[in-house]
């Protein structure tokens, strides 16, 4: 766990060097630790350094500045040394006024404006094709992210740039012509984004019937797939769009709509929300202009056919192509001028793209052309970069055949939560309402979990089964504690404050969680640094698991005086916040019964 801030110790230890060695040393000389749980004390302070100018053995050293602390500080009550370690152990009450003068108040855990802006881009789905399995990740991550950034005190803009255009969208297009007799998702029950995605796929399947054709009737497979019909006439439609078509552009508005309807119904279900949406539609063309300059600043160069490039050797790259000869615009000529775009929208200070790592090499090239063309906001871009996800085979079934359904996905994982919810018992005396909405709290929670507690950097292995196990690393466990939590307070009725600040004895589970839920502020901060919802996951997953010892060590309802259960409710009301308020950072309902 990531330890909290404690200037006190910090400032103390500075006067304590000052005062027992003559010697001035810097905040940042002074290393901070969680002590280790085989050793008794709650702050570690590592006191090797000092020995350079103690002039003596850490033991000696560490000793001297312990007793110079306790004798300092009323909130050290103790302290031990191994080696050049000094354990310090921290007064009760400087435990008890943590719980009620930081964490109970309604505000822990939430920072003050900072006055920096943050953009935050992810989901860009391509609008011929439902979302899958990787969008998922995606927009788990992007809006994780976001809310974290938020809750640190950035403000943040949440933004979708939809892949709208192309010839991606007029395969499914010139399918529908051909095949769909007029189908809507009115007329056939479907989604719009499926019914969409499932002419894109009737159009693979009859454009490799073409090349079969082609390819019996002596083509090589190169110029079977070139000449097939069926891609000449999306790419002849593809044209049509571009000249603004008045059909074309008609049937395009139509079938993207359907695709927009579908998209927000799997993000409602999904639990992502967006401030901003950029279409690719408007800004393919942008970017021309960037050229331009960048042919007259000498950062790009034009070739013998006339198309311009970009030649980034010198950094360990290689010439990137930035304009086609026939002046048509490739991905990096629109992602910058959907940069500039989107800076002289929001002027924020960074600006994150949530991409896959396959992207990796793009983004590289991407933010060193507008450093090099002078974009000095070009220096807050960061392409947070995510590893793919697997299923176990045989798991869940995709309705390609090929690509798991982000759909699918979510009815499959509520239904295993319907199932393992149901086996536990764990819904006597719900109405067939509160059961349905349960599922999908513990379903969806259990997905995002065991997406977000990986580091987006990785690759991951998703299990559906074993992402809903109440007794595992899982969102479901830590949802069933703040259920738990809700169920004690609910049947103690009134708490008392005043009772409680009269228990002054801290038993050590009550110091542990107290000493657990002190370090949320900069777990939030460390998660906002890192760009992790990993670091929020796997905090309140230790915080959970600390609660539930504090839970079966010591009664609440049914304590040795008033006083300790006063107090015991006190630190469950303020352990079950700290769960709410980090599961919502990962957007996870926590639900009040289970």
């Amino acid at each position: 766990m990531y330890f909290c801030t404690m200037d006190f110790i910090i400032n103390a230890t500075l006067k304590a060097v000052k005062h027992l060695y003559n010697i001035d040393i810097a905040a940042g000389d002074i290393t901070l630790q969680e002590t280790r749980k085989e050793f008794e004390g709650q702050v570690t302070v590592v006191t090797f350094p000092f020995t350079r100018f103690s002039k003596k053995s850490p033991e000696q050293t560490g000793n001297e500045i312990g007793a110079y602390l306790q004798n300092e500080l009323p909130e050290v009550a103790g302290f031990n040394v191994i080696k050049g370690f000094l354990n310090i152990s921290l007064a009760d009450g400087y435990w008890l006024g943590q719980l009620y003068n930081k964490i109970s108040p309604a505000d822990f855990g939430v920072f003050k404006p900072n006055g920096k802006k943050v953009m935050v881009e992810y989901s860009s789905p391509n609008t011929n094709k439902p979302l899958h399995l990787g969008h998922v990740r995606n927009n788990l991550l992007g809006f994780s992210v976001a809310e974290i950034l938020s809750a640190a005190g950035f403000e943040v803009i949440k933004a979708n740039l939809v892949n709208d255009r192309g010839i991606h969208i007029c395969k499914s297009m010139l399918a529908w012509q051909t095949f769909g007799n007029g189908e809507t998702p009115e007329s056939s029950g479907l989604k719009g984004d499926h019914l969409v995605g499932k002419y894109y796929v009737l159009f693979d399947r009859e454009y490799k019937v073409q090349i079969e054709a082609l390819k019996a009737s002596g083509q090589t497979e190169d110029e079977a797939k070139k000449n097939a019909p069926f891609i000449k006439e999306a790419q002849e439609m593809l044209q049509k769009w571009e000249a603004g078509d008045a059909e074309v552009k008609s049937l395009w508005k139509t079938m993207n709509g359907w695709v927009y309807a579908g998209f927000a119904e799997t993000y409602k279900k999904l639990g992502v929300s967006f401030d901003k949406f950029y279409y690719e539609s408007d800004t393919y063309i942008l970017g021309k202009d960037i050229i331009e300059e960048g042919l007259e600043k000498g950062v790009f160069f034009r070739k013998a056919d006339n198309s311009v490039w970009i030649d980034l050797t010198a950094d360990g790259l290689d010439e990137k192509l930035v304009l086609r000869s026939d002046g048509t615009s490739v991905y990096m000529t629109q992602d910058m001028g959907t940069a500039q775009l989107k800076y002289d929208d929001f002027q924020m200070d960074s600006s994150l793209y949530v991409v896959g790592n396959e992207q990796d090499y793009h983004f590289k090239v991407l933010f060193l052309i507008l450093q090099k063309l002078g974009k000095t906001w070009a220096k807050g871009l960061y392409h947070l970069s995510y590893g793919m996800v697997d299923l176990p085979s045989g798991k869940m079934k995709s309705r390609e055949g090929t690509v798991v359904d982000a759909d699918d996905l979510m009815d499959e994982m509520e239904q295993t939560a319907k199932e393992q919810t149901e086996a536990m018992g764990k819904v006597d005396g719900f109405s067939e309402a509160e059961k349905l909405n349960l599922y999908h709290i513990i379903g969806m929670g259990a997905l995002k979990y065991f997406l977000l507690k990986v580091d987006p950097k990785k690759r991951l292995l998703f299990d559906p089964n074993e992402s809903v196990d109440f007794q595992g690393h899982t969102g479901p466990f830590i949802q069933y504690t703040h259920a738990r939590i809700r169920s004690v307070l609910s049947r103690a009725g009134d708490m008392d404050i005043d009772i409680a600040k009269a228990y002054d004895r801290l038993a050590p589970e009550e110091r542990d969680l107290i000493a657990a839920l002190t370090q949320f502020p900069d777990i939030i901060k460390a998660a906002a640094d890192a760009y992790s919802p990993a670091v929020i996951a796997n905090y309140v997953y230790e915080l959970a698991k600390i609660y539930n010892k504090f839970y079966h060590e010591k009664s609440i309802l049914q304590a040795e005086d008033e006083q300790a259960k006063q107090f015991r409710l006190q630190l469950s009301a303020a352990s079950g916040k700290v769960i709410n308020k980090a599961m919502a950072l990962l957007g996870i309902e926590v639900p009040e019964r289970m």
